[in-house]
C-alpha cells in the first residue's frame, strides 16, 4: 500500500454534459449513484449494457462512438447504462465493484446478464481502436446474448449524430484549478 495519497478532481458537469448527452441520445440512462446502479443490475434478470463514460480521447474518439453504432444492431440489451468518471463517482464504484474480477477502468464497457458480467470491454481494448472496430466487436457479443430487437433509435437519428472531440486533459487542468480554488 502507498503512502502516498492523490486528490481526484472532479468535471463540472457542464464540461461533461454534451459527453454525457451522447450515450443518453442512443437511449442510455445516466445513473448518478451507487443505489441506482444496484437497482438498474442487482437481481436483475436480462442484459444490461453499463458504460464507464470518460472525458478521455479513447472515449471520445472510439468508446462512445461505438457504443452508439453498435446499439444499432439487430440484437441489443435489454437497458443501456452509463456512469461518468471523475463526475458519478458514487456510482462508478458501484460498477466497478460489480464488474468482478476486472480491476477498475475507465472507459470501460460492461455487459451484464443476470446481474452478472458477460463481457468486459476494459480500456485497453478500446484504446487506439476505430469505433467501427468497437461497434463491431460489441455487437458480436450482443449476438450472444441479447434478445431485445435494435436498433435504440432508428437509423436516420443515429445518421445525424455528431460526437465531441475534446481533450480530456484540458478538462483535467481546469478540474485542478477549480479544486484549488482557482477558477
Amino acid at each position: 500500500m502507498s503512502m502516498f495519497r492523490f486528490a481526484q478532481p472532479g468535471y463540472p458537469e457542464e464540461d461533461v454534459k454534451p459527453m454525457r448527452e451522447e450515450l443518453e441520445a442512443v437511449g442510455a440512462t445516466s445513473l448518478r449513484t451507487a443505489a441506482a446502479v444496484e437497482e438498474a443490475i442487482v437481481g436483475q434478470k436480462g442484459t444490461a449494457l453499463v458504460v464507464i463514460n470518460s472525458v478521455c480521447g479513447c472515449a471520445a474518439g472510439g468508446a462512445r462512438p461505438g457504443v452508439s453504432a453498435a446499439l444499432q444492431n439487430a440484437s441489443i440489451p435489454d437497458a443501456i447504462y452509463t456512469v461518468f468518471a471523475g463526475v458519478d463517482k458514487e456510482a462508478v464504484g458501484k460498477a466497478r465493484e460489480l464488474a468482478v474480477g476486472y480491476p477498475p477502468s475507465s472507459p470501460a464497457i460492461a455487459l451484464f446478464k443476470d446481474g452478472k458480467v458477460a463481457y468486459m470491454m476494459e480500456r485497453h481494448m478500446i484504446e487506439g481502436k476505430m469505433p467501427d472496430q468497437i461497434a463491431e466487436e460489441l455487437a458480436a457479443q450482443f449476438d450472444k446474448h441479447c434478445s431485445k430487437p435494435g436498433p435504440s433509435i432508428p437509423t436516420e437519428k443515429f445518421s445525424s449524430l455528431r460526437f465531441v472531440q475534446v481533450c480530456g486533459s484540458q478538462l483535467a487542468a481546469k478540474a485542478k484549478r477549480l479544486a484549488a480554488g482557482k477558477a
